[in-house]
Formats: structure tokens, C-alpha cells, sequence
């Protein structure tokens, strides 16, 4: 029997969800604690392992853990193959558009996940549980295997783990899978035009966030937001700013040197980006590459570094003029 033409856009659809899962993160495992503020990561690809691998065996070594090296773990070598398989068997299965092909197509997919999981298991366990008898800290009874998934205190770091990209790309492709199934087997009815439409515009816009990631700042929430270095409640959009790490996370600061005190203090936080108000522009982050900075007692910053930034040169000049000073780069300010 033949499927609906929904049906078939989906799948082909998840098929390229299915491809892309391939070249991004599947899970991650996060471990935070006081001595590392920006926490680490070990991200788990299909083919290898990434983030902070080298510093988390290194951590390992001291409580008899073992080092993880991708070509240790047969998963690496087939789970490449096995995702691009279903890929290319969603992407058949939508083209020759056969309900039995989808019928087996799900239920193979779904077998897979749980013995994929339970591999995962099985693997974090043996980590956890395998231990060196002659490692440098013992804790008696203690083991160290990380959570399936959500979070688990073991000693003095918090071990979060979940999804990552890839991950949901995969959980998503499983879910259209089992609406197609639905669809076509009647257990829910065909919707509308109007609704096709809509769920072909939601499968769209997940191919659209899969394959990019922005790089925006996050707004700064005036007497919201706290300034991650002095914690006063930052109140002042004219001289508000936020550095993002490689990692992602967000810091907030009510002054310009506010986040150059946090930077001197947390120099080993891997900073991607940092973003300044531009001076009177309602509240308006601009990368600090690209503004020009004045500095002056005139400006009266919330913490006393007043430097003001400016993404006009002209407007900056001005300001310089009349007050007496010179217009800096963000190489220099940030020295």
C-alpha cells in the first residue's frame, strides 16, 4: 500500500535529520565543579569522542577510572555505517513510499535505540565500576558511573548527561517515523492541508536549526540580570555587557570593568565572544571587535571603569574631543 505524500516529504525530510546527526555530537556528559567555574564536557560522536577528553582522563587517572580513547570502542567504528544506513533506507522508504518498508523502517529504528542504549549503559557502567586497584585516591565503595541520562553527584562534581544535538536529531527522527506509522495505519487521521503544510514548515525549520547555530548575544534584562562578578543587579543598558564561552554560557556584567576583572580572575575560561553596549543605542550588543571605546570620568559607570563604546569612529572622535582623551581598539581596552 501505498503512503501519502506527507508521509514521503517527512521521511526524505528525516533522512537528511538522520545525515546530519552524523557530523554533530550525539550525547554529552558534563562534569561541574568549584575548581573548574566553566565545568567539562565529553561529547560523543558518532565515530569519536570530543570536548574536554584529555583533562577528564587526566582527572580519571588519580581514582583508578580508565583513559577513553575512541579506537577502544567498536561503537565508533560501525555506528557511522549504521546511522548513514538508516538514512539511506528513511530516505528509499519515502521515495518508493511501500507502508510495509515504513512498518519495518520503525521498528528497526526502535530496536536499535534501545540496544544502542543499553550498550551505553553497559559501557558507563564498566567505567564507573572498572577500577585501578593501585589508583592514587580510594574511596572504599565508591564507584563512578555517570547517569543514562540526567544528573548524578559522584565526589565532588555534579555529572550531567544528555542529549546532544545529533541526539535530539535522532529522537526527532524517531517521532516523525512513529507519525508517519500512524498516519498510514490510521491509528490517527490524515491532517488537513493547512496542517501539512504547518508540519512540513516544522520539519523545515529543524533541517534550518540543525544546520546552523546562532552566535547572537543574549539580552541583557535590566534590574533582572546580575553581574557575574560584582552580583549588583545590572540596571544601566549604556555601559551593560556579556562575554559568551567556547561552551556557550552566557556572563552578564554591569560594567566593562567588571568583565575585565572577571576575565583576569577566570583566565582559564575559554572566551569565544564578547559583546558591549554601545553607548546611548537602547541597550544594543555589539561584538567588541568591532566598537571603538572612550574613556573617562565623565562617563560615570555603575563600577568606575567608565569606558563608553562607540560603533561610530565619528561619534567616538567627538566624544574624545570634548573630553580631553584618545579612542582605543578593543585590543588595547582588553589588554
Amino acid at each position: 500500500m501505498k503512503i501519502s505524500s506527507l508521509s514521503r516529504a517527512l521521511l526524505i525530510g528525516t533522512s537528511i535529520l538522520l545525515t546530519i546527526s552524523i557530523f554533530t555530537p550525539i550525547w554529552r556528559i558534563e562534569l561541574a565543579a568549584p575548581q573548574y567555574p566553566e565545568g567539562l564536557a565529553m561529547l560523543i560522536y558518532a565515530n569519536k569522542l570530543g570536548g574536554d577528553v584529555d583533562i577528564i582522563n587526566g582527572l580519571n587517572h588519580y581514582i583508578g577510572m580508565q583513559t577513553l580513547h575512541a579506537e577502544n570502542f567498536i561503537e565508533f567504528t560501525l555506528l557511522t555505517y549504521i546511522i548513514g544506513a538508516f538514512a539511506f533506507f528513511t530516505f528509499i522508504t519515502g521515495l518508493v513510499s511501500k507502508n510495509k518498508l515504513l512498518t519495518i523502517l520503525l521498528f528497526s529504528f526502535v530496536i536499535f535505540g534501545v540496544v544502542a542504549m543499553i550498550d551505553f549503559w553497559r559501557w558507563e557502567y564498566n567505567y564507573g565500576h572498572n577500577l585501578d586497584p593501585k589508583a592514587a585516591i580510594i574511596v572504599p565503595g565508591m564507584s563512578y558511573q555517570p547517569p543514562l541520562i540526567g544528573f548524578k553527584q559522584l565526589l565532588n562534581f555534579g555529572a550531567y548527561s544528555v542529549p546532544d544535538i545529533g541526539g535530539w536529531l535522532f529522537i526527532l527522527s524517531g517521532l516523525i517515523m512513529l507519525t508517519c506509522f500512524l498516519f498510514e495505519n490510521n491509528y490517527i487521521p490524515l491532517p488537513s492541508k493547512t496542517k501539512k503544510n504547518t508540519a512540513l514548515s516544522i520539519l523545515t525549520l529543524a533541517l534550518l536549526l540543525s544546520a546552523c547555530q546562532s552566535d547572537s548575544p543574549e539580552p541583557i534584562r535590566l534590574n533582572i540580570d546580575n553581574c557575574a562578578f560584582c552580583k549588583m543587579t545590572i540596571s544601566d543598558g549604556d555601559f551593560a555587557c556579556e562575554l559568551k564561552t567556547s561552551k556557550g554560557r552566557i556572563y552578564k556584567f554591569d560594567d566593562l570593568n567588571c568583565l575585565l576583572n572577571y576575565k583576569k580572575e577566570n583566565n582559564s575560561v575559554p572566551i569565544q565572544t564578547v559583546y558591549i553596549c554601545a553607548f546611548r543605542s537602547n541597550q544594543t550588543l555589539i561584538e567588541s571587535n568591532s566598537l571603538f571605546f572612550v574613556e573617562s570620568e565623565n562617563f560615570m559607570s555603575p563600577m568606575g571603569g567608565n569606558i563608553a563604546a562607540f560603533k561610530d569612529r565619528q561619534v567616538a572622535d567627538s566624544f574624545a574631543t570634548i573630553y580631553s582623551t584618545t579612542v582605543n581598539n578593543w585590543s588595547k581596552i582588553s589588554k
